[in-house]
Parts: C-alpha cells; sequence; structure tokens
C-alpha cells in the first residue's frame, strides 16, 4: 500500500505573486528513498460557468501567456484572503463580463489542478439566469473579450478543440455529470 512520504525539510522560496515556491526533503519509509521536491504554494482557484435565461454560455477569451496563445473559457480567478470561493466565483464573473445573477451560484465539484506539483484546489460553479448588469471591471493586465454561445455547443467546441483549457474542461465536466447537456 502506498503511503505518504515523511517531511525532513522545508525550505521557503521565492514569493512569485500568484505562488510560492517551496522545497522539500522527503522520505519514503517503505523504499528508503530520500528526494527533493518543489511545491508550489497558491491560493485557492475558482471558475464559473454562467449560463443565461436563454441557456447561452457567457465565455471570455483572453491572451493566456504559458502558452502564448488565446484561449476560450469561463471566468475564473484567484480567491482573495479571507473570502468564499462561492464569492469569489460570482466576483470573478461580474468583473470580468458584467453578467451576474440575482440566485447564488451552485458549486459543481473541486479538484486538485495539478497535485504533482501544486498544493491548491479549484471550485467550479455554475451560474443560472445570469443576465448583463454591468461594465467589465478588468484587472490592470487583463484584456478579455466575452461571448455567448449556445449551452448545446459546448461538447462540440471541446471535442473540436475550441475549448482546451483543463479547468474549464473540469468545470464542463462536473456540469455534465449533475446537469446533462
Amino acid at each position: 500500500m502506498v503511503k505518504r512520504w515523511q517531511t525532513l525539510e522545508k525550505k521557503d522560496g521565492s514569493d512569485l505573486k500568484i505562488f510560492r515556491v517551496n522545497w522539500f526533503k522527503r522520505q519514503n519509509q517503505e523504499i528508503g528513498k530520500t528526494g527533493d521536491f518543489v511545491v508550489l504554494d497558491s491560493p485557492r482557484w475558482v471558475n464559473i460557468i454562467p449560463i443565461t435565461k436563454n441557456k447561452e454560455v457567457v465565455l471570455v477569451s483572453q491572451y493566456r501567456h504559458g502558452i502564448d496563445e488565446i484561449t476560450l473559457e469561463v471566468p475564473g480567478g484567484l480567491v482573495d484572503p479571507n473570502e468564499e470561493p462561492l464569492d469569489a466565483a460570482e466576483r470573478e464573473c461580474f468583473e470580468e463580463t458584467g453578467y451576474k445573477s440575482f440566485d447564488r451560484a451552485i458549486l459543481l465539484g473541486e479538484n486538485f489542478p495539478n497535485p504533482a506539483f501544486l498544493n491548491n484546489v479549484c471550485y467550479s460553479y455554475v451560474w443560472f439566469d445570469c443576465e448583463l448588469k454591468g461594465e467589465q471591471k478588468l484587472d490592470g493586465n487583463e484584456d478579455i473579450d466575452v461571448s455567448l454561445v449556445s449551452l448545446k455547443e459546448i461538447p462540440r467546441m471541446i471535442l473540436n478543440k475550441e475549448i482546451k483549457h483543463s479547468l474549464v474542461l473540469t468545470a464542463f465536466f462536473f456540469y455534465s455529470l449533475k446537469f446533462g447537456f
């Protein structure tokens, strides 16, 4: 049976704004191996699938530096300190798109974005009956286009690789398990 590795030493590394690098020396007690490992300490993340009364999904397009491409996604971002994930998801949606609902969003599920080296959780929500209620309130470096797509088109867009962001795919997977398409 696989068991947790014992932490022998922890060294704090650089603070990189959205991550803090931590170095761990850990030992597997079963096989006697010891190794050095990097863990990125990150705040919790959220994403949210806003759906209008007309069954359209509010999507965002934005440039992603990691892949040097524009991606099609649902709104999302970091959970601020002392903020509840639900509040963060609704805040991110309204800031990025101007859309909101009178109802509260519904938690679809939680996942570990990449537990090999990240220690955070991503919460995925759906927000029904969203309407355009304001202007975008983008962060300093954000440049986001908003589009509406029929909910029925989402599976095709995923299969055609129009939507490829893994956390967005996870959110739609959770949605399909709970509500279908």
